[in-house]
């Protein structure tokens, strides 16, 4: 008789609702006829995103004391459904960024499984209690996501960019599962906290499979110096599929990143508190000073991915229960700068039918308001100005690291902040104050058709920005609940 353990079933909810839309939606790219195969395909996946998001709720209100679960394969706890629920709302805004994109309606069924597919495999992958389901969960999304990039062939550089990011992140999980590998025979456990248990310290073997752990992790944070394929693959995938990137892959990293080093390997806290503090300066001055040079606006806001990797590595760093808080509060208003900038991004491609540069963002702001005035938003929340939720973000990061007795990070992460003035300012400056060289006449044929979906997802972005700068406290007491979750 085959013994089989206990699914905890609504402990899933997240992923498998998003596990059952993938499946709908791929159904529906062969039976639904194909003009109505759009709109009924992004209704789909929006519902599975929805319903993860609900379920996610649900979850971490009825799991106030974490446990393992199915045979000590997953977590059940709130840190798990904190993250699965900022997960589901950047697909939320994702499926409302995408709907008006402008490419070839033969394979947009199996775009929204692909997205909903990835989503699916964040919310397995941040419940990960071992090593073993750690992988599964990271080659999950991952390979969603290798499609996802290269998916418009008739886009320029799209089909660059899913090779190497394929190329580049094969190597990320084969160093993740070497180094697991390495942990496992240093210790002969899998389970995070069994291999806290184990006790073998200063044990080479453990040491290097955590390095190795660590670097993994870090290609999928795109943390510097394992950020190589960041610029090229933001640029490259079509608009819609970097926002949704750059933001859930981000929260799906640095919550397991977090996880894993703080049950995992809290005797090694000597040694990686220092190793992810070096990582983070490196992302944030390597980020910083090549966004300076940009002109392409969505390369910029790769680099600038990569320096907010370093700003959110701070609080993992400090390995105390303020930073754990400080990382959950910080991915929030984040995610929504992060999309939101992107999304406006791909308003003004729709428009030119070209990649944005500083150059053909000049007046933007004028041509179109609500979006300029959003960016503005957007670029202000990137640099830590009051009044959106980037301020409260980075100043709980440098809380953290001060209680840890770093002062030398926050100096470094301030230092950071002013060198990204110059860029983020250059966006805002080129759509408010073109020159009259710039001025030029207006395209035939009048103003493009308004996209109502985008413009939703631009104002959501908007509001929980500038919403996490008031709402601070309901939201550092979800945070608060999440990081008791973790061993600190």
């Amino acid at each position: 008789m085959i013994h089989k353990p206990h699914v905890d079933w609504f402990a899933l909810s997240p992923t498998l609702a998003l596990l059952a839309a993938a499946g709908v939606l791929l159904l529906m790219a062969v039976l639904v006829p194909r003009p109505w195969r759009k709109a009924s395909s992004a209704l789909v996946c929006g519902a599975g995103f929805a319903a993860a998001f609900v379920f996610a709720v649900l979850l971490a209100d009825k799991s106030p004391h974490g446990h393992a679960i199915v045979a000590d394969a997953m977590f059940r706890d709130r840190w798990a459904a904190v993250a699965s629920l900022i997960v589901a709302g950047c697909g939320i805004v994702a499926v409302l960024v995408s709907y008006g994109e402008r490419w070839r309606e033969l394979h947009v069924g199996e775009y929204y499984a692909l997205l909903a597919s990835a989503g699916a495999g964040m919310a397995f992958f941040v419940s990960a209690s071992n090593l073993m389901t750690l992988f599964l969960g990271l080659e999950w999304f991952s390979i969603s996501l290798y499609i996802l990039c290269a998916i418009d062939y008739d886009l320029v550089g799209s089909l660059e960019a899913g090779l190497k990011y394929l190329v580049v992140g094969a190597v990320g999980s084969a160093t993740l599962l070497f180094g697991s590998a390495l942990v496992y025979g240093g210790t002969g456990q899998l389970d995070f906290d069994k291999i806290a248990a184990a006790g073998h310290t200063h044990d080479p073997l453990l040491v290097v499979g955590l390095a190795m752990v660590i670097a993994g992790l870090a290609f999928k944070s795109s943390a510097a110096p394992f950020h190589m394929w960041t610029p090229d693959a933001y640029q490259g995938a079509p608009t819609p599929v970097t926002a949704f990137m750059s933001s859930a892959t981000k929260v799906a990293a640095l919550v397991v990143t977090y996880r894993v080093l703080a049950t995992a390997f809290p005797h090694e806290a000597r040694l990686w508190t220092w190793a992810v503090a070096g990582i983070a300066i490196a992302s944030i001055a390597i980020g910083n000073v090549a966004a300076l040079t940009q002109r392409n606006v969505k390369r910029m806001l790769a680099y600038s991915s990569v320096s907010h990797a370093g700003f959110m590595l701070i609080p993992i760093a400090a390995a105390n229960a303020l930073g754990a808080r400080a990382l959950v509060y910080y991915l929030i208003p984040y995610c929504a700068l992060s999309l939101g900038a992107f999304a406006i991004v791909a308003a003004r491609e729709r428009e030119l039918g070209a990649p944005v540069t500083l150059d053909n963002l000049a007046g933007f702001a004028w041509e179109r308001p609500f979006y300029g005035a959003a960016m503005a938003t957007f670029m202000f929340g990137f640099l830590g100005f009051p009044l959106t939720g980037g301020f409260v973000g980075k100043f709980y990061a440098f809380a953290a690291a001060y209680r840890h007795g770093w002062w030398w990070l926050i100096v470094v992460g301030v230092a950071g902040t002013i060198v990204s003035a110059a860029y983020y300012l250059g966006v805002v400056r080129a759509m408010y104050m073109r020159d009259r060289m710039e001025l030029q006449l207006a395209p035939a044929g009048g103003s493009p058709p308004r996209d109502l979906m985008l413009g939703a997802g631009v104002a959501l972005c908007v509001a929980v920005s500038v919403g996490s700068f008031f709402a601070v406290q309901p939201l550092i007491d979800v945070a608060h609940a999440a990081a008791k979750s973790l061993p600190l």
